[in-house]
């Protein structure tokens, strides 16, 4: 079975209901979160369920903090690709709305899981909280699922060898101090920034390095600079490159963008959603005196970037 985003939670059809769950917003669906999702797949593999994920859009806290910098660390067709390479089933993206922040623990427990949903199971992360208040607990709902008749299971804190707790904020953190490695080894993949290729000055272009310029938008924004980077285009292909992310301070403040040089490319892709991991961090962003100075800049960002992500080449 492929899996399917639905969008609601009331009236579903049954081949959308009685599923085993992972709740949680799984921003990220980093290691931490896989293991929550790992043991709702054990709990549909011994039921015979589907496999499910709930998340919510918008995450809630831009309905309650609407005015806090962007902090998404994926789209949501990332978060859905993420979540069927993990074979997940259904993908409950429900709307959080006021209807659904108005509704106590209780309350979110019958009438969105269990008559709504009609989950099986749930596997939720030690620190779960849900319902108006986040009143809502593990231990809670360990206590609606024994009064509603469904399983529970509460995954613990994961982290590395080094103690290095697998966290969303883990990540945030890792990526705003310049440091990409660290969010990947949270992650178990690179941090990526997906998007649509938009025409920009073509200032590269006619100097040399042509860019693929991705607007941020609802990202997190990483620390301003230079990173080596590897990006996927629509047909699968994978290319190297070296991307600014910034807001061009050399030749015109703007919208703060990823511009990546994709390395040894020449296709048009004005118009096409694009996907760039950031590798590496290589310096910040600058402003330079001349464009003379700015291009001798970035032939030094490009070996550095491909000594990283095109050794060899």
């Amino acid at each position: 079975m492929h899996l399917k985003t639905v969008h609601a939670w009331k009236n579903l059809p049954r081949e959308e209901r009685g599923a085993s769950v992972a709740l949680g917003n799984f921003d990220g669906v980093h290691r931490g979160h896989q293991q929550v999702i790992a043991q709702a797949a054990k709990a549909a593999l011994a039921g015979k369920t589907p496999l499910g994920v709930i998340s919510f859009d918008p995450h809630p806290r831009r309905l309650f903090r609407p005015t806090e910098p962007a902090f998404k660390l994926m789209t949501h067709a990332q978060q859905a690709r993420a979540l069927g390479g993990l074979g997940v089933d259904l993908f409950y993206l429900l709307p959080f709305d006021f209807e659904m922040a108005s509704f106590g623990d209780r309350e979110f427990v019958e009438k969105v899981l269990v008559e709504g949903l009609g989950v099986k199971h749930v596997a939720a992360g030690f620190d779960i909280s849900f319902g108006r208040g986040r009143t809502g607990s593990a231990d809670l709902m360990k206590a609606y699922g024994h009064e509603y008749g469904f399983t529970v299971s509460i995954a613990e804190p994961v982290a590395s060898r080094d103690g290095e707790k697998f966290s969303s904020t883990g990540v945030r953190d890792a990526l705003r101090a310049g440091h990409p490695e660290q969010a990947a080894r949270i992650l178990g993949r690179p941090f990526a920034i997906e998007g649509v290729v938009r025409r920009g000055q073509q200032l590269g272009r006619q100097l040399g390095f042509p860019t693929a310029n991705v607007e941020v938008e609802d990202y997190v924004v990483p620390k301003l600079g230079v990173y080596a980077t590897r990006t996927r285009l629509p047909d699968g292909r994978e290319v190297p490159g070296v991307a600014n992310l910034g807001n061009n301070p050399t030749t015109g403040e703007v919208e703060t963008r990823l511009e990546t040089w994709l390395f040894d490319f020449d296709e048009d892709l004005y118009g096409q959603v694009i996907e760039t991991d950031l590798i590496a961090f290589l310096r910040p962003e600058l402003k330079f005196d001349s464009i003379d100075l700015l291009v001798q800049q970035v032939l030094k960002d490009e070996q550095a970037a491909r000594a990283i992500v095109a050794p060899g080449f």
